[in-house]
């Protein structure tokens, strides 16, 4: 495990959301598309509805999808497919 490792916890408890006030964050919608993505910040997110894979530059292709409580870190460089319609809660840090 290095410092641009994506952590993912498949469907946390609702009260570990409740805690994280997921329901407070803001919603990003995507329809499928490809397309390069870098992060700047740190990004934690709950996948609402939809299913995509994201590969790490240089990495293995990681497929997410609705129930996903996600991290990505500062400084990834990778791409998103999106295959199917997204929409999820996200947080910047």
């Amino acid at each position: 495990m290095n410092d641009l490792d994506i952590l993912v916890e498949h469907k946390p408890s609702p009260a570990k959301l409740d805690v994280l006030g997921v329901e407070g964050w803001p919603l990003w919608r995507r329809e499928p598309a490809i397309f390069p993505w870098r992060y700047t910040q740190q990004e934690t997110c709950y996948v609402l509805r939809g299913r995509f894979l994201v590969t790490p530059e240089g990495g293995v292709p990681q497929e997410f999808r609705r129930g996903d409580l996600i991290r990505f870190p500062a400084g990834l460089a990778c791409t998103w497919e999106v295959l199917e319609a997204v929409e999820k809660h996200y947080r910047l840090d």
